[in-house]
């Protein structure tokens, strides 16, 4: 280090000429790194700090070119350092990644100082692997987090789907205050009333007064032990007989009563619970769309295929929605048919249109029943799709329209007088292939079918190369010709 103790020049009040050995203590104290390169860049001395991890691979690095030292990725860096340290006397800050015989890189940022006597350089760096180590700590709890994140995400989104299915009436009511955090459908329907204006409900509500005690002297054992035994109370508005069940669940600080409300009766109807079961899985499996709606025609529930044909994913997103939202035109179609229903009690086979969320149209038939459910009415809608049935014509009808699509790219290329002439020569050619399929190639039948003499189809058979006719009209034929030809 002696070269670096001649480029320290002397002012008013500084020392004159610094020895080598305070040039090596000034780098060792302000660097955890300092080499000493040639004007080609080759590492002539090395001079290490106080790092808590010394780079005992630099060792080996002398007299070998400073861009040998560093990974690929880092030689372009080296390179502008040099180049810069030449041209302005200082480089800026860069980080390289020195190879390793561990494997693992070794980050240290740099920056590079030309000497006096411009043929030496000095770079001065800094040992950032504890700062990685730091960051790759920062980035493995980050994920961690995320991971914990997502799967309580997974959690609280199991629970609010069985939260939403469940048939059983469920509230959630908070131990403190009393008043129902939340309400599943269920429990709307046993209450008669919507989830969201259940929320906010001092609970209980809805009981006889002759149960209200019990009820409070219930809670106060749950609130006390967790649990207690199951209660019957009755409601208020039409005496149906329940069974109370509720435990406590504790979230962060705050405690909840879990209340679930199962009318009597089912527990004795093990037997048409599993009839409509087995119900519920067969109209799930039917090749038809079917959904149940309330008589203002918003839906109720839906199978499969009713799902894939409005394009919507589950049956929580179609439940509650307008079927007008899909069939029919707005207030035409389905009022229709809905008034209908209200009428007479059944609609069969009503032709309409379904259209799906994402664009697709169908054609549809719909057949529906009313179902009278105590109070309220349900409407039963079985749904098909005949699309495939109306475009199984005949082949010459199916190959008309793409036919004449293709004559009409000819526009502007050919005049009209000839397409048109075409168009009608092929319109004619398609509908006696029609008839000929339909009738099963029979010439009299497609003559009557098509209302034109057996003669003049005759005629319009050799004209359109359409197969053989009797002896008396067609033309010779090569040996062996046989059978109508068929259109390719």
């Amino acid at each position: 280090m002696k070269e670096l103790a001649k480029t320290f020049d002397g002012k008013a009040g500084a020392v004159n000429e610094a020895t080598g050995h305070a040039v090596t203590s000034i780098l060792t104290a302000a660097s955890d790194i300092a080499l000493v390169l040639d004007e080609a860049g080759v590492i002539r001395d090395v001079t290490l700090g106080q790092s808590e991890q010394p780079i005992e691979e630099s060792r080996a690095w002398l007299g070998h070119g400073w861009i040998e030292t560093v990974t690929p990725e880092s030689r372009p860096k080296i390179q502008e350092m040099l180049k810069e340290a030449a041209a302005d006397g200082v480089s800026r800050r860069r980080q390289v990644n020195h190879l390793s015989a561990s494997g693992n890189d070794i980050p240290i940022a740099y920056t590079t100082v030309r000497l006096k006597d411009e043929k030496r350089m000095v770079a001065i760096g800094r040992d950032l692997s504890a700062v990685s180590a730091l960051q790759q700590r920062l980035v493995e709890a980050q994920q961690s987090l995320e991971r914990d994140y997502w799967r309580m995400r997974h959690i609280e989104t199991r629970y609010r789907l069985l939260f939403q299915v469940s048939s059983e009436a469920v509230l959630v009511v908070d131990a403190a205050t009393q008043k129902v955090v939340e309400a599943n459908p269920a429990a709307a329907v046993l209450f008669d009333s919507s989830a969201k204006k259940l929320v906010g409900r001092p609970f209980p509500f809805e009981v006889d007064r002759g149960s209200e005690s019990a009820v409070q002297d219930l809670l106060a054992t749950v609130r006390a032990h967790g649990r207690g035994d199951d209660l019957t109370v009755r409601l208020g508005q039409s005496g149906q007989p329940c069974t109370l069940s509720i435990s406590l669940v504790r979230q962060d600080a705050q405690s909840l009563f879990l209340v679930r409300v199962l009318p009597q009766g089912r527990e004795d109807a093990g037997a048409g619970s599993e009839q409509a079961l087995r119900a519920s899985r067969l109209v799930q499996a039917l090749p038809d769309a079917f959904a149940a709606a309330d008589e203002e025609g918003r839906v109720l529930s839906a199978n499969r295929v009713f799902l894939d044909l409005v394009e919507m994913p589950t049956e929580d997103q179609v439940r509650g929605q307008a079927l007008s939202r899909w069939i029919g035109r707005p207030g035409a179609d389905l009022g229709l048919m809905l008034a209908t229903l209200r009428e007479h009690g059944v609609v069969r086979l009503f032709g309409t249109s379904l259209r799906g969320e994402l664009g697709s149209a169908s054609e549809v038939e719909i057949s529906g029943v009313v179902i009278p459910d105590g109070t309220h009415t349900m409407l039963g809608l079985l749904i098909r799709d005949v699309g495939r049935r109306i475009a199984l014509g005949p082949r010459g009808a199916r190959d008309l329209t793409r036919a004449v699509e293709q004559l009409t790219a000819l526009v502007g290329r050919v005049s009209l007088k000839n397409l048109v002439r075409d168009t009608a020569d092929l319109v004619e050619r398609h509908f006696i292939e029609a008839a000929l399929e339909m009738t099963d190639d029979n010439r009299t039948s497609a003559a009557e079918v098509l209302g034109v003499s057996r003669q003049s189809l005759y005629v319009k058979l050799r004209r359109y190369n359409l197969g053989p006719t009797p002896e008396a009209n067609a033309p010779a034929r090569a040996p062996g010709a046989k059978g109508r030809k068929k259109k390719r």
